[in-house]
């Protein structure tokens, strides 16, 4: 498992559960999704999402949970969703980094996971990949904000843009940068 988007300014956050069929399944280039240019996750997302490679699921958590709830479990919302969708009972759950005490299963937490565990490798890949693929949609949604380029996070041209126009409704505020940005808090 491994989740993706928890400092991003903007979006849900992400999580994807992998398993391979095989112990010892070899995917020459697998590695963590952020250390692979954008062509490479696509090339290993094509690859891992094979049914004969192995099975998988994304979870999400929405703006409106990160907001309640904090990224944290937020996060950890979203691995049990994938997890859920993914339907096995068996096995080891692998996460990636620190222990997920609001994921409300057994698992092992393995620090740097996506660099050395290939199962969360690939899972680094399907979030990433997946998430990546909203924010394009976002893009032409809100392109003021540069989200095709910056998956919504605090780069300089996103702060600039937030800063000019607002925040629009994908944005969490609890995230933005209240010193520098003129946000309006949403009341529920």
């Amino acid at each position: 498992m491994d989740e993706v988007g928890r400092g991003s300014l903007a979006g849900s956050v992400v999580a994807a559960a992998y398993r391979f069929h095989r112990s010892g399944t070899l995917i020459p280039g697998l590695d963590d999704s952020k250390k692979l240019s954008l062509k490479k996750r696509e090339e290993l997302f094509s690859l891992l999402t094979q049914p004969e490679i192995g099975v998988w699921a994304i979870g999400e958590a929405t703006i409106e949970e990160i907001e309640e709830y904090n990224i944290l479990v937020a996060s950890q919302m979203a691995m049990g969703r994938a997890l859920d969708k993914l339907g096995l009972n068996d096995g080891v759950i692998l996460v990636d980094g620190l222990p997920a005490k609001h994921l409300g299963r057994k698992h092992i937490a393995v620090v740097g996971g996506d660099g050395i565990c290939p199962s969360i490798a690939a899972a680094s890949i399907l979030g990433k990949v997946s998430r990546d693929r909203n924010f394009l949609h976002f893009g032409q949604l809100y392109p003021t904000y540069g989200f095709t380029k910056n998956r919504g996070y605090g780069t300089a041209e996103h702060l600039r843009a937030l800063a000019m126009d607002g925040p629009c409704p994908i944005h969490r505020r609890s995230f933005l940068p209240l010193g520098s940005v003129s946000v309006p808090r949403v009341e529920k």
